[in-house]
């Protein structure tokens, strides 16, 4: 451990006392809710909620983007998330000439990943989706991207994430911890997903981890691991495979890099981070630092690597990364121990109920 997070660690220790002031205002505002006090709205329409109980870093994009690839397919798709850190304010849905300082960065990643589906953000999520239905009234689907702790709307199917190197039942609430909700309202979810687990995880941890969490019997229980795919240019899109050759500067503005830092690390032959906080915005001046850093790796074989995240907030210097290797890491989720077939049924079964 380095210096530096020995001190953000003392620091979060010396704020206990926010800590016990701010989990005083969650409960008290959770009760609110629960004692019927305060309303949550409830449509009788397919509305599935992809949360968590922790600030960042437990894989909703992938989960996301899983469900909207499954159900692509099928049904006419919508996402409706917040819109972290964009220029806008309001009920925005994107179109063909919306960027990520539009509708914010990982809204912006599904709507050019994914443009059959409706991407839409709004704040207020009770009022902006009956305005997604009225202006997309084919919309079958609708998934809210981080919504759980936000509750004006009382979604039919809530999944709820915790990283399996941060459990929630270990954490303590901001700012000494990383916990924005109470542990008790795991209760309020129907699928609990344990996230960035070891691909070769054993069911020895996966049955430790079961008695830690303890689902209720009503509380459906998946593992699941990050896949990450072929780099690809961030303009062109040809792909270009990291091997043991390849140096690399790895890029990245995500709340938890450790992982992607480590499979970088483990599959080039050098590797150099530049880390920016989560969401971060980059500015002219830095790419042109990181131009500066990439032109100081002496090997002839190397990349700038980045995250599908932090690409949509590189694109508006579309002129300056023509001629820089440039090359965006995708991430899939996938379940472990042969779930997937199970999850996906479980889905498609929740948005039967309404078909009939």
């Amino acid at each position: 451990m380095n210096s530096s997070s020995v001190w953000i660690r003392i620091l979060r220790l010396l704020l206990f006392p926010f800590a016990v002031l701010y989990g005083m205002i969650v409960k008290i505002r959770n009760y609110l809710y629960d004692a019927g006090i305060i309303k949550s709205a409830t449509f009788n329409f397919p509305v599935i909620c992809v949360g968590n109980l922790t600030v960042g870093g437990t894989g909703k994009s992938p989960m996301v983007e899983y469900l909207l690839r499954i159900l692509g397919s099928r049904y006419k798709v919508a996402t409706l998330s917040r819109g972290y850190k964009r220029k806008t304010q309001g009920y925005t849905l994107a179109n063909e000439k919306t960027t990520a300082l539009d509708i914010g960065d990982e809204p912006m990643q599904f709507h050019a990943k994914f443009p059959d589906a409706y991407v839409a953000v709004g704040e207020e999520r009770a009022t902006a989706i009956p305005l997604l239905l009225f202006e997309k009234p084919d919309t079958e689907v609708i998934i809210l991207d981080d919504a759980m702790q936000h509750r004006q709307v009382n979604a039919g199917l809530t999944i709820m994430l915790t990283d399996r190197n941060h459990l929630f039942t270990r954490d303590c609430f901001l700012p000494t911890g990383d916990l924005r909700d109470a542990r008790k309202s795991a209760r309020r979810a129907n699928v609990i997903i344990v996230t960035k687990c070891d691909p070769a995880m054993s069911g020895e941890d996966k049955a430790a981890v079961r008695e830690e969490l303890q689902p209720f019997d009503s509380q459906h229980l998946f593992f699941s691991y990050i896949r990450y795919g072929t780099p690809y240019h961030i303009l062109n899109r040809m792909e270009r495979a990291l091997t043991p050759e390849t140096a690399v500067l790895l890029v990245c503005g995500i709340a938890k890099p450790a992982q992607l830092t480590a499979y970088v690390k483990e599959h080039a032959a050098k590797t150099e981070v530049m880390y920016y906080r989560d969401h971060y915005i980059f500015w002219i001046d830095d790419l042109k630092k990181i131009i500066q850093r990439f032109e100081k790796i002496e090997q002839q074989n190397k990349i700038i690597l980045v995250t599908e995240k932090d690409a949509v907030r590189l694109l508006k210097f579309h002129e300056h990364l023509t001629e820089l290797p440039v090359y965006v890491l995708p991430i899939e989720t996938d379940f472990l121990f042969n779930q997937a077939g199970e999850f996906d049924q479980l889905v498609e079964n929740f948005i039967q109920e309404f078909k009939n």
